[in-house]
């Protein structure tokens, strides 16, 4: 979908290389523009090859530029001059500080559009602080639906990095195409603060609106989610929102017609405030048999739930294996790469036919400086 497009990553980590790999799934040609010692994210299982980086980096071309001397510098901006899109996620200011000013790049490629990734963005106090995602979770309210205050303890995936690298693409996007109209580029800003309080809208619409702060039960409760141990020690996840068939059907499944009749659990409203309760008292009924024979029995009614599975058990679901989700890539040298599929569908069919393995450290350099002589 985005074939002829050509974008230029100069990005490290999480952030950038997602939105790049984003816009490399649906087609784009995308370069990712390194140092000599590459990524940093390459290193974090101790080889420059490793899972952390070959998440966010498929279908990408490396090349190597050392942009701290003149020579390389000058070799990027060709690049650039052939450029659709440029995407960085450095710290303010340092784009200026290396030549890569907007207003600079915009009269050498009036066609480009760039968009700088930070974390605070572009004022502010915090503009010039380092940002990762623990701290776009922290400043942004996110964290305090997951942490415990009485027993903190940093844990689970990126969630910041992650809205922020989708963000980023759905802006260049938006420029992709309004640029269509005019010919004209744009400079895209995105920064993982606002991008994480964007990602969880409605907990700040329940402040805004109804004065709730918020706390790690808030959705849970209203939502009626829930998460309960089986006999065999297996997990299982319900979730009944707000539709009272589930609420009913759950307990019909449950042989448990006295919750049904109990005024305190007759609506969705009133179920809320006694949210705790119920979970105890469901809690105690799927401890009686194993996760299998509730599912079983759940398979029947219209119960929106689902074995609570860790990586593993999810690759080998079923209905993942139905969908063909797990994709292999066959590296040259490094061998198979197995990643999550692009969840995207174009006329029920991938955006690409075939997915390409992350790419070594320079591994396309000869190739693409020939092309700008």
């Amino acid at each position: 979908m985005l074939e002829g497009i050509r974008v230029i990553e100069l990005g490290n980590f999480i952030t950038g290389p997602l939105a790049s790999m984003l816009l490399a799934d649906l087609g784009a040609e995308v370069i990712k523009v390194e140092r000599p010692e590459g990524d940093p994210f390459r290193r974090g299982h101790g080889t420059t090859y490793g899972p952390a980086f070959a998440a966010y980096n498929r279908n990408k071309k490396s090349v190597v530029l050392d942009t701290t001397k003149p020579e390389g510098r000058a070799t990027l901006l060709k690049l650039i001059d052939t450029a659709d899109v440029l995407i960085d996620n450095f710290r303010p200011g340092v784009n200026e500080k290396i030549g890569l000013a907007h207003a600079a790049l915009r009269a050498r490629n009036p066609r480009l559009i760039q968009c700088s990734i930070t974390g605070f963005g572009a004022k502010g106090p915090y503009r010039d602080r380092p940002a990762f995602d623990t701290v776009g979770q922290a400043l942004s309210g996110v964290a305090s639906f997951l942490i415990d205050p009485q027993a903190p303890e940093s844990f689970g995936p990126t969630v910041a990095d992650n809205a922020t690298g989708m963000y980023a693409a759905y802006g260049i996007m938006g420029a992709l195409i309004e640029r269509s109209t005019t010919g004209q580029g744009k400079q895209i800003e995105v920064n993982m603060l606002e991008s994480a309080m964007a990602f969880i809208q409605d907990a700040y619409t329940n402040y805004t609106m109804a004065g709730i702060v918020g706390t790690k039960y808030s959705r849970i409760v209203r939502s009626q989610c829930f998460a309960f141990r089986c006999a065999d020690d297996k997990l299982i996840g319900i979730h009944l929102s707000t539709t009272e068939k589930f609420w009913q059907e759950l307990v019909t499944a449950l042989n448990a017609p006295e919750l049904l009749s109990d005024e305190r659990f007759a609506t969705h409203q009133k179920r809320v405030p006694h949210y705790h309760l119920i979970k105890d008292l469901l809690a105690a009924r799927f401890l009686t048999r194993a996760r299998a024979d509730w599912m079983a029995l759940l398979d029947k009614s219209d119960v929106p739930f689902s074995p609570i599975h860790n990586v593993k058990e999810a690759l080998e679901d079923p209905q993942v294996e139905a969908l063909g989700t797990a994709v292999e890539m066959l590296h040259p040298q490094m061998g198979k790469v197995t990643s999550i599929a692009c969840p995207v569908l174009a006329d029920g069919a991938r955006p690409l036919a075939e997915m390409r393995a992350p790419p070594m450290i320079g591994e396309h350099t000869n190739e693409i400086l020939a092309s700008l002589t």
